[in-house]
């Protein structure tokens, strides 16, 4: 069993380009740009991508009520003590319910903050409300929270305007003119991939990877979580989500960004129990964040923040549980080939080294064109890159909570 601080203490300078292409898997790239361009299409095209026309924004924070003090994108207090969310008496971030224009995706830790209205409730958000938060709401460190804000508009939204639908195509509102499409969350192998916990791969369910099902969550608490959702317990599920990919959907990708979903899948244990990593994942709570979106009663932040060293360890922790093999089906279920050499992070198409090469890897993925499917699909854009850069060099470079690790920075596109 790894340690938290034994994980975080293996420090090592690791990152490397991704110059894999389609042939690499023994797929037709002209069959991956079809399935490509399937992704946008219905459900949740723009189309049918529900309009508020009545676009307010991110409840305020008020003076009264500071929760842990992060604020238009700033970082809040380093240690956050008694942060009861909502707070007593604070009705602006009372929860509501998501009514038909209102926008919801395949995140239950982002929906349940729009119900709140530490969001915005329409789901139209900005880079700013999600660093905010991301600290407020959850106690995740001003690192992660720049991080992921990051990765979610440089992958599926926009660095001009920073808007991010946090579900489905909405470029019309979170686009600069003449700039587009943007799927939001709902894009398929960008932010969003196969093997959710709790969502449907894209390919076989029509396209709907973001609505809630039941029926997985059902089987994730009671043969896999049962009493809590721990690591052990989650790393088993994510596991047997995995399997079921690759014996069921023959455009089954898993590609270098899946492994954000490791990371994601801690949310349950570190996040989402009232006190954080000490509170217990019992399945009462994770009721609240999977089936109500609503935050549970009484429920208070973790005190010391999740960082990105943090969430890196529990990534290498996770997958050392029980290792998988990176690439894809070839058009049909178990049909899977393996990418091969990515550099020192991956080799033998598994994740290698250490929890340090995990944050290098992480750098990487949301600074550089890494392709999100085996055709090449979904890159980031240039301008996309060039803004990554500029807003995570200096955490991962200089003083930054993630300098430690000696990641190789991209200044070109800085």
């Amino acid at each position: 069993m790894f340690t938290k601080t034994a994980l975080v203490a293996l420090v090592a300078s690791q990152a490397s380009a991704f110059p894999f292409v389609a042939e690499m898997v023994g797929r037709d790239p002209a069959e991956m740009k079809r399935a490509d361009r399937l992704v946008a299409r219905i459900p949740g095209d723009a189309a049918s991508c529900p309009f508020n026309p009545d676009h307010k924004g991110a409840e305020p924070y008020s003076a009264k009520y500071p929760y842990c003090g992060a604020k238009n994108g700033a970082p809040g207090y380093q240690i956050c003590a008694n942060n009861k969310v909502p707070a007593d008496d604070d009705t602006a971030h009372r929860f509501i319910a998501p009514g038909p224009n209102d926008i919801r995706g395949p995140c239950p830790g982002l929906n349940t903050a729009a119900n709140h209205g530490f969001l915005s409730r329409d789901g139209i958000v900005t880079f700013a409300e999600l660093t905010d938060t991301q600290q407020n709401v959850y106690g995740v460190g001003y690192d992660l929270a720049v991080l992921l804000a990051v990765l979610g508009v440089g992958l599926d939204g926009d660095p001009i305007t920073t808007k991010l639908s946090l579900g489905c195509d909405a470029t019309s509102r979170t686009a600069t003119p003449g700039l587009g499409p943007e799927l939001g969350l709902d894009g398929h192998n960008k932010f969003e991939g196969d093997t959710s916990l709790t969502r449907n791969d894209y390919f076989t369910a029509g396209g709907d990877n973001y609505k809630f099902n039941n029926t997985l969550y059902t089987d994730m608490i009671n043969n896999y979580c049962k009493d809590q959702c721990n690591r052990d317990h989650v790393a088993l599920y994510r596991k047997a989500r995995y399997d079921w990919s690759v014996q069921h959907n023959g455009n089954f990708y898993f590609g270098p960004k899946s492994v954000l979903l490791f990371g994601a899948s801690s949310f349950l244990y570190e996040l989402f129990p009232s006190f954080g990593e000490f509170g217990t994942a019992n399945p009462t709570t994770m009721s609240y964040f999977f089936q109500k979106e609503q935050l549970p009663p009484n429920w208070f932040s973790r005190v010391d923040p999740y960082s990105i060293p943090l969430v890196a360890a529990e990534i290498f922790a996770q997958y050392q549980l029980h290792p998988v093999a990176f690439g894809g089906n070839t058009g049909a279920p178990n049909t899977f080939v393996g990418i091969g050499e990515l550099g020192p992070s991956i080799s033998n198409s598994s994740l290698n080294g250490n929890a340090a090469g995990v944050v290098c890897l992480l750098y990487q993925i949301a600074t550089e064109n890494t392709p999100s499917a085996i055709g090449g699909g979904g890159t980031l854009s240039s301008q996309s890159a060039q803004w990554a850069a500029k807003m995570l060099n200096p955490i991962f470079g200089g003083n930054g909570t993630a300098a430690q690790f000696g990641c190789p920075l991209n200044y070109n596109n800085a």
